[in-house]
């Protein structure tokens, strides 16, 4: 499901809400979960999941094209981890 598809099935949902409306309230969210994942903190949605950071370290590593050996820099990484409840609907357990 692409944004623009969130947006349309929530716009659908809440027929008392203007498209317009929803997009807004869309983008806040992503917004506002960017921006505290930018800030080094956690956000989790219960039942959903968990966004944080993970810090990668600067390592050597490989060009692909001529094998010759490439200082990749630190970086850092978003991710996720699933929720207990997210997880068993996924294996059909609700």
């Amino acid at each position: 499901m692409t944004k623009s598809e969130l947006i349309l099935r929530l716009a659908e949902l809440n027929p008392h809400l203007y498209q317009r409306d929803v997009e807004r309230i869309v983008s806040t969210v992503f917004d506002e979960i960017a921006t505290a994942l930018a800030h080094g903190s956690r956000v989790e949605l219960r039942g959903f999941g968990a966004f944080s950071v993970k810090r990668r370290a600067s390592r050597t590593g490989r060009n692909p094209r001529t094998g010759a050996a490439v200082e990749v820099a630190e970086k850092y990484i978003p991710f996720f981890k699933t929720g207990k409840e997210l997880r068993e609907k996924l294996n059909g357990r609700k």
